[in-house]
């Protein structure tokens, strides 16, 4: 008796064995498939943005880089020879790229204005007032036209024996020359591009609008606030990556896409009063025949729409802590 049991009680002990090292043995077969997957799921986002960024290289950097390059190159008789920061003193001596640059910081202090305009409107569309749905397909109606067709439109509208003046000459007031006045040519231009493109921003403003809880509304009104104290502590706050985007996407669209209504409406004039950098590099490089100082004009473009995009993210996102 005695050695059946001992020979079971072995058998039972040889078997948990065997369990034991067929246990160990799992984890170790299966750890090389585990590890591939973790590794797949780590490269998954490189290789799905991989595209993206190849793009970007290729059509955005490469040739950005390029024409940083050449920026330091001559024109002319030194076509294609090294001249260090020749072309960078020669626009600073240029009054006309002075003109450009100053033009830029009327567009940064305007740039309040095309945000909150867009942004006042969609308010008032979200909180649905009368005939809404027909004031959203009006704001929008102007983005849809070409820069050529909105400069047309505005040089009648604006000419000095056109009906804007007539309308001031029956209230009393002087015919004012808005396309030929020096002092008030840009502020012109640059009013007939925020009329243009608010429809693009007020599509924005109200998708941001769909992300607010109505509950914080609701709370407001019961308060008994006021639309002013609503739109600031309430309305602002919530849509602060929303005004972000917003004014980074228009101060961009200020200076690089107002080409069309300059070249239409006033062609930089009067007396270079409406000249922007855009406006000086296409006169560089297609009627002056100046490539390196285009290029110069460009990378100093590019370097005014970083600073001022950064500096405005980073007050927003100061002003948003703070609230």
């Amino acid at each position: 008796m005695g050695s059946p049991v001992r020979a079971a009680q072995a058998g039972r002990t040889d078997g948990a064995r065997a369990g034991e090292t067929a246990a160990g043995r799992g984890p170790a077969s299966t750890t090389p498939r585990v590890k591939n997957g973790r590794r797949a799921e780590r490269l998954a986002p490189y290789v799905l943005i991989a595209p993206a960024v190849l793009i970007i290289v290729a059509l955005r950097l490469w040739p950005l880089g390029l024409g940083v390059s050449f920026s330091f190159t001559g024109d002319g008789e030194r076509n294609g020879a090294p001249v260090g920061f020749d072309n960078y003193a020669e626009l600073i001596d240029d009054p006309l790229f002075r003109t450009a640059l100053r033009n830029v910081g009327w567009l940064v202090l305007l740039l309040p204005v095309a945000v909150a305009i867009p942004g006042l409107l969609a308010t008032f569309i979200y909180l649905r007032v009368p005939g809404h749905p027909f004031f959203r397909s009006v704001y929008f109606f102007p983005a849809v036209l070409s820069p050529v067709i909105v400069g047309a439109i505005f040089n009648l509208l604006l000419a000095f024996d056109g009906p804007l003046n007539a309308l001031l000459g029956s209230s009393g007031i002087g015919p004012v020359d808005w396309l030929g006045d020096p002092d008030v040519a840009i502020f012109s231009v640059v009013g007939v591009h925020i009329w243009a493109t608010a429809g693009m921003a007020l599509v924005v403003f109200l998708a941001g609008f769909a992300t607010l809880d109505p509950a914080l509304l609701d709370a407001a009104r019961v308060d008994g606030a006021s639309l002013a104290r609503m739109i600031w502590h309430v309305i602002i706050p919530g849509l602060t990556r929303t005004i972000q985007f917003v004014v980074v996407t228009t101060m961009i669209g200020m200076l690089t896409s107002m080409f069309g209504l300059l070249y239409v409406m006033t062609s930089g004039g009067p007396e270079g009063s409406t000249y922007l950098p855009e406006y000086y590099i296409w006169i560089q490089q297609g009627q002056m025949s100046r490539p390196a100082l285009a290029s110069a004009a460009s990378t100093v473009l590019f370097l005014v729409m970083l600073v001022v995009g950064l500096l405005q993210v980073g007050l927003l996102r100061r002003a948003g802590r703070e609230d």
